[in-house]
């Protein structure tokens, strides 16, 4: 199944790090797949739900190379981005965290942004660590596991 058509019906996505790092550093084999949803989100037509967790993922490899352009980047679209809602991981979101790493065998990461997605009411989530797929309240996209346009 297309992207596209995983997206029909979706207002609010939730963004895992990796269609972040594919979109910003313009990975040649996943850029084609992702544009189209940072199209719509720069239109206006989705709303992207990110978190502390994308953000510090994302960081990594830029403070590490010492590329603050590409950390800058980052930044603006995981926190200040139009059409984006950054959300601040509280005592209820850890609380559904735990709840859902002790039923589904998640890392603390993966538990957390999960935990973000379902407080932010998202009506996907688009990673490509098909792990989540384990928390069956969530509509997980997996990249690798979708046709592009």
């Amino acid at each position: 199944m297309k992207l596209s058509e995983h997206l029909r019906g979706v207002n609010r996505l939730f963004l895992d790090t990796a269609p972040v790092i594919y979109f910003v550093e313009e990975n040649p084999h996943y850029l084609a797949l992702v544009q189209p949803v940072f199209d719509r989100i720069d239109s206006g037509s989705l709303i992207a739900v990110t978190s502390p967790i994308t953000l510090s993922e994302c960081l990594v490899h830029p403070y590490r190379l010492q590329q603050t352009d590409a950390a800058l980047a980052f930044r603006e679209l995981i926190v200040h981005g139009d059409s984006v809602a950054f959300i601040a991981i509280d005592d209820e979101i850890a609380d559904k965290a735990a709840d859902l790493r002790a039923r589904h065998n998640l890392t603390l990461a993966d538990a957390l942004q999960a935990a973000t997605a379902l407080r932010a009411a998202c009506d996907a989530f688009l990673t490509n660590d098909p792990a989540l797929k384990r928390v069956p309240e969530l509509n997980v996209i997996v990249l690798d596991e979708v046709e592009g346009e």
